[in-house]
């Protein structure tokens, strides 16, 4: 099949790949824009581009792809028989994803109508869903509302942070995807149960800041959800702490303020959380350093029983 692919970060190269290895024609890669990246600010392209460009596909990368005709002009061009989307990161018109035979297609990290939007897999650890998926729908004018054409369903496991089971996500989805359009004829869509529906709003940096007085089983959720992304962070002494790693003990505190550091050992750092509970914080990242155990920050005298985080 001849298709354009609409797509930017990491989560969407595994389908890219799979695409090209199918046999499939990719005619155009739409991405977004370079921006600028990491602590030095380097401008970056997304990964979808440096793929393109290392396998010598065209690439066009829209600040807006609702307001660029050029952009219009090559994907009309680029004669397409289906337009495929993963994790693209702007709103598709209709003018666009109508545009080709079999229309366009979406691949989205969660099972819909559950967590439409920006961050279905962030989210789905924030509430604790003990399952998960991929959904494959039509594209329509309103976002994550298409019809079904295939879903995959799997297990969220205790550990997985964002970054994992994202990463897992997109391995289920590609193959998925392949599947699909090897059998796009035969499908019979079915339209999503609109009642049922929740959304998963783009995490916001604030929002990954750690209430201790929430049960350390709230705690543990932030802090997969969080990671590597943009982080579930706390207060220490003036300095922001990002939180990478850790779970809820399961035992109960002492009764001390939430944020107090109850106890120190290899294991890591003990705190109290709301309801009695503990969480032990195993890795954490101070501001401006390197990701570290949280024992190994303690030794420098930095954090000791008694402390409070704020």
């Amino acid at each position: 099949m001849r298709l354009v692919f609409f797509g930017s970060p990491e989560a969407a190269l595994p389908s890219l790949e799979a695409l090209c290895d199918a046999g499939h024609v990719i005619a155009l890669v739409v991405t977004q824009p370079d921006r600028p990246s990491g602590r030095g600010k380097i401008v970056t392209a997304s990964a979808v581009k440096r793929f393109a460009v290392e396998h010598k596909i065209p690439v066009i990368q829209p600040e807006s792809i609702r307001k660029d005709p050029a952009a219009l002009e090559a994907i009309r061009n680029a004669a397409a028989d289906i337009h495929v989307v993963v994790a693209f990161g702007q709103i598709i018109p209709a003018l666009i994803f109508d545009l080709p035979k079999h229309k366009s297609i979406n691949v989205h990290f969660s099972l819909l109508p559950m967590y439409r939007g920006a961050a279905p897999v962030s989210r789905a650890l924030l509430e604790g869903e003990a399952r998960t998926g991929v959904t494959i729908f039509r594209l329509n004018e309103r976002m994550d509302e298409g019809d079904i054409l295939a879903t995959s369903v799997t297990d969220i496991f205790p550990e997985e942070n964002a970054g994992i089971l994202e990463k897992r996500l997109a391995g289920i989805g590609a193959r998925l995807l392949c599947a699909t359009l090897a059998r796009l004829d035969d499908i019979v869509s079915v339209p999503q149960n609109h009642a049922l529906a929740t959304y998963a709003p783009k995490i916001q940096k604030e929002e990954g800041r750690i209430d201790w007085r929430a049960h350390a089983a709230a705690v543990a959720r932030k802090v997969r959800a969080f990671t590597p992304r943009p982080g579930a962070f706390t207060m220490f002494k003036g300095q922001r702490i990002i939180i990478l790693e850790g779970r809820d003990d399961g035992r109960a505190g002492d009764e001390r303020p939430p944020g107090t550091i109850l106890a120190v050992s290899k294991a890591g750092l003990d705190v109290a959380c709301g309801e009695n509970s503990v969480f032990r914080v195993a890795r954490l990242q101070p501001e401006s350093r390197s990701p570290m155990e949280a024992y190994a920050y303690s030794l420098s005298g930095r954090m000791k029983a008694l402390d409070v985080f704020g």
